[in-house]
């Protein structure tokens, strides 16, 4: 059976990526689901439970409910939380039950928003896609409700948003405020951070931004939101052990009023082929494989599993590809010596390659949380060159 994870993990899903994104904004979230249901979410995709509150609740949908289709109870419900918690907003996503017997998100969203006055939006997860579909659709919800145009911020370098950083795809190693620090030394001002690491009082400001940074796929729809509705050109990239390139796209995207990808196109050896190899979510990964030929002066190509449509480098070699039949079957007949990836993928890996692990909390977990590194960080890609360089002698 074709996309059937047989032997590694799937990857979390998009009602996971809905309460990820949204953790941190003092929203509701409200999964409709089984009851119990709440603990995969919880114990599986989220580091941040048992340090930060944040108000994530599940339907506790029931046989008969969904079956006959009990909206009212939800309604009520979830109208009767909100008055007593008072969040800044309601975010309302489903699972694959209310996916099969049908549900009308918007209109459930609409009808709570009319009860209580609290900005509402129904999300159409279903628990069959991957957190970035889910987190994208929550972080461009969250941005066409409170950020609306401003002028831009009286800055004389770069004033910028960073937009899609989640613990699924950086963990809990202080990415967001090394990247922070980072700009604030080549002269670019943060001006808010659409995922972790930012506040919604924040994010009401995000227009008078003159660029946007899409750290992770999970970023790309509020960029291009915010790119049609406020004219702010974007990029795609993470300063990876230093901010050099991306500061100097965050500039150009700024001067020529264009947006752009970045990682940039990285070449192929003479013979046509790659023979390194990353695996994992799209703008990390293909951040991390640019640096690496440019200090290894070899060829990487990049898949990206979780992005099933994910085409971000300007020569499209980054190619998205989910079945892990596809995954061994690329890296046997091209002949890939190495592969950064998640240490859960040396159970498809072929014999003869080699693995360099890159833990991704969005594929394993807090099974090597511990072992995640801040990809911003000065010896973090000098680290991953010495494992290589180890390996190879």
């Amino acid at each position: 059976m074709k996309n059937v994870s047989k032997i590694i993990p799937c990857y979390a899903a998009d009602t996971s990526g809905v309460c990820s994104a949204l953790y941190e904004f003092g929203g509701m979230i409200v999964v409709h689901d089984a009851s119990g249901c709440n603990s995969t979410y919880s114990t599986h995709d989220e580091p941040r439970w048992y340090d930060m509150r944040s108000d994530i609740y599940i339907s506790a949908l029931t046989e008969t409910d969904a079956i006959l289709g009990n909206d009212e109870k939800l309604i009520e419900d979830i109208v009767s939380a909100a008055k007593d918690r008072q969040p800044a907003f309601i975010a309302l996503c489903g699972s694959p039950m209310p996916m099969m017997t049908g549900f009308d998100y918007e209109a459930v969203a609409r009808d709570i928003q009319g009860r209580t006055g609290i900005p509402t939006f129904g999300l159409a997860t279903n628990g069959t896609r991957s957190y970035i579909s889910g987190a994208g659709m929550a972080l461009e919800a969250i941005v066409s409700e409170f950020v609306h145009d401003m002028p831009k911020e009286d800055f004389d370098g770069t004033a910028i948003n960073i937009i899609g950083a989640t613990p699924l795809d950086f963990g809990l190693t202080g990415a967001v405020e090394s990247m922070k620090k980072l700009f604030s030394e080549c002269g670019i001002k943060v001006i808010s951070s659409i995922g972790m690491g930012g506040t919604l009082d924040e994010i009401k400001n995000a227009a008078s931004a003159k660029a946007n940074l899409v750290v992770s796929y999970c970023g790309l729809p509020a960029a291009k939101y915010m790119e049609k509705e406020f004219g702010i050109p974007y990029i795609c990239g993470v300063p990876v052990g230093e901010a050099g390139v991306v500061a100097s796209e965050l500039h150009r995207a700024v001067h020529d009023d264009r947006s752009g990808y970045m990682p940039i196109k990285r070449g192929q050896d003479i013979d046509g082929r790659a023979e390194r190899l990353v695996i994992g979510e799209a703008v990390l990964s293909g951040s991390i494989a640019y640096e690496w030929k440019i200090q290894t002066r070899q060829a990487v190509d990049v898949l990206c599993p979780p992005d099933i449509d994910a085409e971000l480098s300007p020569d499209k070699k980054d190619m998205p590809m989910y079945a892990e039949e596809d995954i061994k079957a690329y890296i046997k007949d091209r002949g890939i010596k190495e592969v950064v990836a998640d240490p859960l993928y040396k159970y498809i890996i072929p014999e003869g390659c080699r693995l360099i692990e890159l833990p991704h909390f969005a594929f394993s977990g807090r099974c090597f949380a511990k072992d995640m590194k801040d990809p911003t960080c000065n010896d973090y890609l000098d680290d991953l060159v010495l494992v290589i360089n180890k390996k190879n002698k």
